[in-house]
């Protein structure tokens, strides 16, 4: 769509300062990701004023037309984009107004670039540049000459070389023509069209090729099925890029990208050589020397640039939605739980948590080798459950996880009490970390780290963000991306998810605090200083007295805070202050106060959203404070399933080749899925082996943690690989 008149005035960043939104830029954003510009356009004012996109999601719809925050994203994104390609384009007008080259018809080409890769090619012919074969030719005056050969017109140009032979590093003709070669090589080098046929030709036909290096070490053999290896550039996948450019950076594989020479000098000569051509060898000569020398090492850096970039993406976004599927773990609530860290030789260190998380209890028992205190292991935490009145084990699912798993099934207690095994990775790097040493200055590094155990069971989200999503140990090739873009993404996904979800303003870690909109780390410190100081939030609004928590961030993060047995039932609801007397309007027009209507969602059903819109909350906010009122506080993460691993398979020795069994997907990647079926060593689910059908992405098959069946196809002891398969089960 066209936007005949949009004002939207807000200051841009750095030096466009002041600026007004062009018409243009929310055109170009609409047109390259497919979203109408009217949503751009009231999507756009809200980032300018500093809204957080969970905020403009969920609270702003009317704005955009019900975007979610990936379509949010992606107009910020393109924003972004188109930003830094106006900002080129100025300093690179600037550059060619200084050197007084600048032409109203190279003006206009310039602001019409639709690209990065456009506007440099216009800039490229003056770029100012080091020293040159071309640019030492020019200097010894054989330019002249240079226009006469590429002109193709002039027979004599072999004699009239001669002319050009004064400089004292020019002694014959045939230096001269040298030269004047090496000038028409960059000419070509920096022709449009030239450079734009030839990315055509390298993006259908160019190939990626690896070779090992001679003095190449590659001690665990990881990259052997790289020692030859040659595929097309269009069709690698983004994982064997990472793969192929981990191993050069190791200097165990040497990698070329490159097109068919032969083709590429064809297209350019197509081009450049004219029909009656009186220089056509000389013409072909620059040619090859152009390609050679200029053009195929500026089209290899930039599309090792670009296969980088695109593989970075792909890795950092499944690298992204792993962590959101395990950020959105299923809780199992606030249960007295007693968390179990295994062992064997060390023991398993055990602590037990009340409801709230809180370190009751500790000490290490010894049931397994070399101690073998299995009955006093027994007695002891038979004990400690009638003591603390325990409602769940949670086990480490480590070094002697399964064995620690077994000796509390074992057990018979006074009740039944769930025995779950956790995924503790990462939770090592908690327990060294300053967080956990400043929350337990007076335990170990051992207790720190079965209390997150504990507490990852009972609300993984709280304890995961405590943790570098970097260690936590999901996705592929997570340390070879670019590092600063992958921190940005992980961040924006545990703030989506907390905002998801909600945080109880009174029990909260300021370590979530933090990820709320418009709070940020040192609001959150302050928060939690005032409720420590002074007591429990009685309501949202109470935010305010805060020091440094204005009406701005009460704005963005209230609808996001939850306060249990607040003076208004609604600040432990979805339903943002700003529309507390929408929902006054709706329980008085079924005459019930609002604590009524919270107890009788039922009534909810007869309302008709449209009789509700006001000039502040139109049908998208009516229709969703309904849904939100017909379930309050409800919690998106799904209810805990338990899970029980396969009691005769223990250690990889246990495998066999076709037996099916019960397991948990522990990672997702480009090439298929892990899944852990209790022996210490995950195996993979190739994308080939998830489903009969064909399945392109496996996020769209199967999600984190998600409990499957699996037969086991082939058993590697020597290099520990399993490869199991789901198809056909």
């Amino acid at each position: 769509m066209t936007i005949n008149a949009i004002k939207l005035k807000s200051i841009l960043a750095s030096n466009l300062k002041g600026v007004e939104i062009p018409i243009s830029m929310i055109e170009t954003i609409s047109k390259a990701i497919n979203i109408k510009s009217s949503s751009i356009a009231g999507c756009i004012q809200l980032l300018e004023e500093g809204a957080g996109i969970p905020f403009i999601a969920r609270y702003r719809k009317e704005a955009t037309g019900g975007l979610d925050e990936v379509e949010i994203a992606k107009i910020r994104d393109a924003r972004l984009e188109y930003l830094e390609l106006g900002k080129r384009k100025n300093y690179i007008l600037e550059s060619i107004e200084k050197q007084e080259l600048l032409t109203e018809s190279l003006r206009q080409s310039i602001k019409s670039a639709k690209s990065l890769n456009e506007l440099e090619d216009i800039y490229l012919p003056y770029k100012p540049k080091r020293k040159t074969k071309a640019s030492i030719a020019k200097e010894r005056g054989l330019e002249p000459l240079a226009k006469m050969i590429m002109s193709q017109s002039v027979p004599d140009f072999h004699f009239k070389a001669e002319k050009f032979t004064k400089h004292p590093d020019v002694e014959t003709a045939d230096d001269a023509i040298d030269g004047a070669l090496d000038i028409i090589a960059e000419w070509i080098s920096e022709r449009q069209y030239i450079r734009a046929n030839l990315r055509r030709l390298w993006q259908r036909k160019a190939s990626i090729v690896s070779k090992k290096k001679p003095k190449g070490e590659d001690e665990e053999k990881k990259f052997v099925p790289y020692y030859d290896w040659e595929e097309s550039i269009s069709r690698a996948p983004s994982h064997r890029i990472l793969a192929l450019f981990r191993g050069e950076n190791e200097g165990v594989l040497r990698i070329k990208i490159a097109a068919n020479e032969q083709e590429a000098l064809e297209q350019i000569e197509r081009n450049i050589l004219k029909r009656d051509s009186v220089s056509e060898s000389e013409i072909r000569k620059a040619i090859k020397d152009s390609y050679k020398r200029l053009l195929s090492s500026s089209l290899e850096t930039e599309y090792r640039g670009q296969l980088k970039e695109a593989a970075d993406n792909k890795a950092i976004d499944i690298f992204a939605e792993n962590l959101r599927q395990l950020l959105m773990t299923s809780p199992l609530g606030q249960k007295v739980t007693l968390a179990l860290d295994p062992g064997f030789k060390s023991g398993c260190k055990l602590v037990v948590l009340d409801a709230q998380g809180k370190l009751l209890h500790n000490e290490t028992i010894y049931p397994h080798p070399p101690q073998r205190e299995a009955k006093m292991a027994k007695k002891k935490l038979v004990s400690l459950v009638k003591m603390y009145h325990v409602e769940a084990f949670a086990i480490g699912n480590g070094t002697a996880g399964r064995e620690t798993e077994r000796l509390v099934q074992s057990i018979t207690f006074d009740r039944k009490i769930s025995a779950i095994m956790v995924n503790e990775s990462g939770a090592s790097i908690y327990s060294a970390s300053a967080l956990a040493r400043a929350e337990f200055p007076n335990y170990d590094i051992t207790v720190r780290g079965a209390v997150s155990i504990g507490r990852r069971l009972m609300d993984p989200l709280a304890e995961l963000v405590k943790i570098d999503p970097k260690s936590i140990g999901v996705g592929q090739y997570q340390h070879d991306v670019d590092q600063k873009k992958l921190q940005t993404k992980l961040g924006e996904i545990v703030s989506s998810v907390v905002n998801n979800v909600g945080v109880e303003l009174n029990t909260t870690s300021k370590e979530l605090l933090q990820y709320v909109v418009g709070i940020g780390p040192s609001l959150a410190q302050k928060i939690v200083d005032y409720r420590e100081e002074n007591g429990a939030f009685h309501s949202r609004r109470q935010l305010i007295k805060v020091s440094g928590f204005g009406e701005k961030a009460f704005e963005q993060a209230a609808g996001f805070i939850r306060i249990r047995d607040a003076k208004n039932p609604l600040d432990n609801t979805a339903v943002h202050p700003e529309s507390y007397s929408v929902v006054q309007e709706m329980a008085k027009s079924l005459n019930l106060s609002i604590d009524e209507l919270l107890a009788q969602t039922e009534l909810l059903k007869s309302l008709k959203a449209e009789d509700f819109v006001t000039t502040k909350a139109g049908l998208f906010t009516v229709k969703d404070i309904i849904d939100e009122l017909q379930k309050p506080n409800r919690d998106p993460r799904k209810r805990i399933e338990f899970f029980q691993f396969d009691k005769s398979v223990n250690k990889i020795t246990d495998l066999k080749e076709g037996m099916i069994l019960p397991g948990i997907i522990t990672n997702i990647t480009a090439f298929g899925a892990f899944v852990d079926v209790g022996v210490h060593q995950d195996g993979l689910v190739h994308i080939s082996q998830l489903a009969d059908q064909f399945i392109k992405d496996p996020h769209d098959f199967v999600k984190l943690n998600q409990k499957v069946e699996v037969r086991v196809l082939k058993i590697d002891m020597e290099r520990k690989r399993l490869q199991f398969s789901m198809k056909d089960i």
